[in-house]
């Protein structure tokens, strides 16, 4: 959030500090939920939960979530906030067709607990979109903004996937980017996603993978077999 000691990671001068002056910016008096993205190596997760305890007990966040932690961590997370009275409603983690690291052991572990799950980049940063089929467009992100994407993550091997979801996707009536968020909204524990748009109809497009959630069991074999080497 900013440089210098305590501007990152997990400690309790950290968190209380960055949302008193996110709420100043904003111009709130609370938010209704506050994250702690990533556990920090070098903070206990004791100071942390208690950090996000205080938060929703001085009334600056209704609800706490967590983002990015391993299940391991999610379960001791959220075993210190029940102890605390401040339950942990959701966890925000990074999801895709292209990163199913939630898949081995934190899906299950949420479900266990009782806490929801709300994807972050569904759509790998815009590369399950048809933005990538034909090239690299000189307003894409991996050309404009190599912060996040670079055009050498994005791999011949990884182009030729895409293309063959797309026309999976085409077969379902779907465009590739809907196609990708009802990958991720058919399984249950799954509570939303977190899309992130530079226009309008990209927004209204991501909408409309509502309108067809359901996979064919032939469907779904031909995605595993293009996504069997991404797990």
């Amino acid at each position: 959030m900013w440089p210098g000691p305590y501007g990152n990671l997990g400690s309790r001068k950290y968190l209380i500090a960055s949302l008193d002056q996110s709420l100043k910016r904003m111009g709130l008096d609370y938010v209704d939920i506050f994250y702690h993205h990533r556990p920090s190596p070098e903070t206990p997760l004791e100071e942390t939960m208690g950090a996000l305890h205080q938060i929703v007990q001085q009334g600056k966040a209704l609800y706490v979530g967590i983002s990015q932690y391993s299940a391991e961590d999610t379960a001791k997370a959220t075993a210190i906030l029940k102890s605390l009275g401040t339950p942990c409603l959701i966890h925000q983690p990074r999801y895709s067709m292209f990163d199913r690291w939630v898949e081995h052991g934190l899906l299950d572990e949420l479900e266990k607990q009782g806490i929801g799950a709300i994807a972050f980049s569904p759509l790998e940063q815009g590369v399950l979109t048809n933005k990538y089929l034909q090239g690299f467009p000189e307003d894409s992100r991996a050309v404009k903004d190599a912060r996040y994407l670079k055009t050498s993550q994005i791999s011949a091997q990884t182009l030729y996937k895409v293309r063959q979801l797309n026309e999976i996707a085409l077969q379902r009536g779907q465009s590739l980017a809907q196609m990708a968020i009802a990958w991720l909204l058919k399984d249950h524990r799954v509570t939303s996603v977190l899309v992130g748009v530079s226009k309008a109809e990209q927004l209204l497009d991501n909408i409309q993978s509502l309108d067809n959630l359901n996979f064919s069991h032939e469907q779904l074999g031909s995605i595993r077999q293009i996504l069997s080497d991404n797990l």
